[in-house]
């Protein structure tokens, strides 16, 4: 079951795509897709409107998607999470995850335009799979209960302005969390339908050239573990979204470090979770 929201910036409405790729209206069961509908096993309540075929089709044809979760109350991040990500940066491997925090208000439709920032040199991409939490979670106590707390996953597109991560700041903030850093969508992909989330590749291309080529197999610390680490140190709350890493690739590692320019295309994809396309531009 993929979750959706259709409409333009702040006007979103919820929807739901079968397994069929046919689209429902879901103004029936809620009024949007966010951390209150999680909470209250407002999955089920659509699985089970689907199931019993009384919600009307939506013609999302043409219309603009916006991020399949509304208002994340945080977005929590983790650095060089790919072995071959932290090579290309010069970075040691990591023995336990690099976590940070990112602004909720980066996240942005997963067509929309980004914005490089006034000032900026040094725009990166980074393609990750973002992990959308559907419990409350507070000291899990193993993976499996962790596993229990992930509502679904979705594509991140985690943009990155390199100078004003690495060089202008000893933290990762101030290149992290730029206006429409976070491109996110286009579905909220419940497990059941994606599988294992170890098993998926992840692909990033920049004015039709391929950047990224990677696979979620090859993560340091994987999902549940993840999402396990996490709520030892902090409350994950409904709705609230995991960035857990991108593979080597970004511009940051590539020779002539081809950062990105006013005008660039950037197309992303992940197994089973979809695709993203977003035109770059000055702000």
């Amino acid at each position: 079951m993929k979750l959706l929201r259709v409409g333009a910036p702040g006007e979103e409405v919820p929807a739901v795509q079968d397994a069929d790729g046919r689209t429902f209206a879901l103004s029936s069961v809620t009024d949007d897709i966010d951390g209150a509908f999680l909470a209250s096993g407002g999955v089920e309540r659509v699985r089970q409107a689907l199931a019993a075929g009384t919600l009307p089709p939506f013609d999302v044809a043409d219309r603009r998607i916006g991020s399949p979760v509304a208002r994340p109350g945080k977005v929590v991040c983790i650095g060089l999470n790919y072995r071959d990500h932290a090579e290309e940066t010069g970075a040691p491997v990591p023995e336990r995850p690099v976590v940070f925090m990112k602004d909720p208000s980066t996240v942005i439709g997963p067509r929309d335009t980004v914005l490089i920032p006034r000032g900026s040199a040094k725009t990166d991409w980074e393609v990750e799979l973002a992990v959308v939490v559907g419990e409350r979670a507070r000291y899990l106590a193993d993976r499996a209960e962790a596993a229990r707390c992930i509502a679904g996953y979705a594509i991140s597109n985690d943009v990155s302005e390199r100078e004003f991560q690495l060089e202008f700041s000893s933290q990762w903030d101030l290149g992290k969390s730029c206006e429409t850093f976070n491109p996110l969508g286009p579905w909220l992909v419940t497990p059941d339908e994606v599988g294992d989330p170890q098993s998926l590749g992840l692909r990033l291309d920049v004015n039709g050239a391929r950047r990224q080529d990677g696979h979620t197999e090859n993560m340091i610390f994987d999902v549940p573990y993840l999402v396990w680490y996490l709520s030892q140190f902090l409350v994950l709350n409904p709705g609230d979204v995991i960035n857990t890493g991108t593979p080597a690739g970004v511009a940051l590692g590539l020779p002539g470090n081809p950062y990105l320019r006013t005008g660039d295309i950037v197309e992303l994809s992940i197994d089973r979770l979809g695709s993203q396309r977003q035109t770059f531009i000055n702000a």
